[in-house]
């Protein structure tokens, strides 16, 4: 793993089945970490994995699935901790 991106989704993301969606992305795009909810109405993903496939993740997250809105998506990138194990949806 070489890349670690802290990624923030903006628009009409919760309720549409958006962790869901990332979580099937990250996996197809074989990225570690995390997606959950923030309480202010956006999704935040922790992912760790290959610069392209998170490239990849970002394309995918800015399309989002069916009934969602994406205004923003906002990528912090950062030197991988390794500490994932696998992806999963934070509650």
């Amino acid at each position: 793993m070489d890349s670690n991106a802290k990624i923030t989704v903006k628009g009409i993301v919760q309720g549409v089945g958006y962790r869901w969606f990332a979580d099937r992305a990250a996996r197809t795009h074989n990225l570690k970490g995390f997606v959950e909810n923030l309480p202010e109405g956006s999704v935040y993903l922790e992912v760790e994995g290959s610069k392209q496939s998170i490239d990849n993740l970002l394309i995918d997250l800015r399309t989002g699935p069916k009934f969602s809105v994406v205004e923003d998506v906002i990528v912090e990138w950062n030197n991988p901790h390794n500490l994932f194990i696998n992806f999963k949806i934070k509650a």
